[in-house]
């Protein structure tokens, strides 16, 4: 990033694809109007015509996939395949809450010694969505599609190396309904000041947890509610009487898709030793079966989204070794252009390693084995993050009694952790506050509203 503009690099080669120029305080200013003035005539929008709005939008996404795919995969660097299955979902969710937002939102009677009382839940005004790099489509989707049904607009402070799909976004959403969605272009510094302005009226964000932080932060001095999703060490826990294959075929999907770089990803593979040998030779087969290449071609693993990222991981990967930790598959930085780093498994991985008490985002997976379920969980929640967490077994009462002792915001068990429009998604600890999706995401942004008639 210039003093001027925003660099976008294909991660696979290293070539310069665009040039962003930087919005100066004037085009700031203007775009915050837009969001601002649009959100005073969208609240008053009846919940059906926001509906009517919303599946607009999932048809215009659905029409641009390609486009949008395309642009994802150059500049982060997924696979085309995984870059379509993004934009399809983030259709998915402006219907899902098309469909239900109304009913989520309706007012609710309350009895009391008054005449008529009810609580109603009006949109706050503009939300500040600060968004990381990762699904650089779902990211700000999931969170977009609840809060306009609820009545609020967006202002989009996107990744930098990820400009062109924030500007992609815009154009999209602006052909539907303009200013809905303004993306502004600033430096990272810019966002506590963005924050401070009235036009503002809270603020969500998915990313890191320093970014969260200072967010956190700003939103306190600013008394501005917010909503944070920031980064996670999922375990993924297999106790003895798992289905190991099943398990094993599961964690590299877990792990493994988007390369790695997904805070729900599995991260820590938690496994009982009557199993651990068999989990490990099946999971680190699986891995490196793998096919690293073009994103764009028919490939399993893309390159990682920066350079500077594949670097830190591979310093954390020699780190765990260092530490006592044995490397099954992968564990090498590949010769040649790109920011590539191979499916990567480390076996005999200890609880204070930092493989295991730091989030390793990219496609390096460590495996920590223990006595007993009881074990199981102690090291599960031996982590200062909680986002979410997986659970093998095939016991389900037992699984069922665990599953609150897990210190996460999502227990799967029996299968590995997604978002899904229709559950509530975020975490405890270091991994955040708030939800996005389902019922309670789409009330965040909301006035809680008391109405009482005598």
């Amino acid at each position: 990033m210039s003093s001027t503009h925003v660099l976008s690099v294909d991660p696979a080669t290293g070539a310069e694809l665009a040039r962003h120029p930087l919005h100066d305080d004037a085009a700031l200013d203007a775009a915050l109007g837009r969001a601002h003035a649009a959100q005073r005539t969208w609240r008053t929008a009846s919940f059906e015509r926001r509906a009517e709005v919303l599946r607009a939008i999932a048809v215009a996404l659905r029409a641009e996939q390609e486009r949008a795919a395309l642009l994802i995969t150059a500049e982060m660097g997924k696979t085309l395949r995984e870059a379509r299955a993004e934009i399809e979902k983030s259709a998915w969710v402006c219907e899902y809450y098309a469909d239900h937002g109304a009913a989520q939102l309706a007012p609710e009677t309350v009895a009391t010694d008054l005449s008529e009382t009810y609580v109603q839940f009006p949109p706050l005004g503009v939300v500040l969505a600060v968004m990381p790099w990762n699904y650089p489509v779902w990211q700000v989707m999931r969170a977009a599609a609840p809060a306009l049904m609820a009545g609020n607009t967006i202002v989009l402070k996107h990744a930098s190396n990820v400009t062109g799909s924030a500007l992609l976004l815009a154009e999209i959403l602006g052909g539907v309904e303009p200013s809905l969605l303004e993306t502004i272009v600033v430096p990272g510094r810019a966002v506590a000041s963005v924050i401070a302005d009235d036009r503002i009226a809270a603020v969500t964000l998915t990313g890191s947890e320093g970014a969260g932080v200072a967010v956190a932060h700003a939103c306190a001095e600013a008394l501005k509610p917010s909503v944070l999703e920031l980064g996670g060490s999922d375990p993924f826990i297999v106790l003895a009487d798992a289905d190991v294959e099943a398990a094993a075929a599961t964690a590299v999907k877990a792990r493994f898709s988007n390369s790695g770089q997904s805070c729900v990803a599995g991260k820590r593979f938690i496994v009982v030793d009557a199993v651990a040998e068999a989990f490990e030779e099946a999971f680190a087969a699986a891995a490196g079966a793998l096919v690293m290449g073009d994103p764009r071609e028919a490939v399993d693993l893309g390159p990682m989204a920066r350079v500077d990222l594949r670097d830190e991981l591979a310093d954390q990967v020699a780190r765990g070794v260092a530490a006592g930790g044995r490397v099954l598959v992968g564990g090498s930085v590949p010769d040649g252009p790109g920011a590539f780093y191979p499916a990567t498994v480390v076996g005999a991985v200890a609880p204070d390693s930092p493989l295991a008490r730091e989030e390793t985002f990219g496609p390096a997976a460590a495996v920590l084995r223990v006595a007993d379920a009881d074990a199981a969980i102690a090291l599960a929640n031996a982590s200062p993050y909680g986002l979410s967490s997986s659970l093998w077994t095939r016991d389900l009462d037992h699984a069922k009694r665990l599953a609150p002792l897990i210190e996460a915001g999502a227990v799967f068990v029996n299968a590995m952790t997604i978002s899904d429009p229709r559950m509530p998604f975020g975490g405890v600890k270091r991994s955040g506050w708030g939800r996005e999706l389902g019922a309670y995401g789409i009330r965040e942004f909301v006035n809680v509203q008391a109405i009482s008639i005598a």
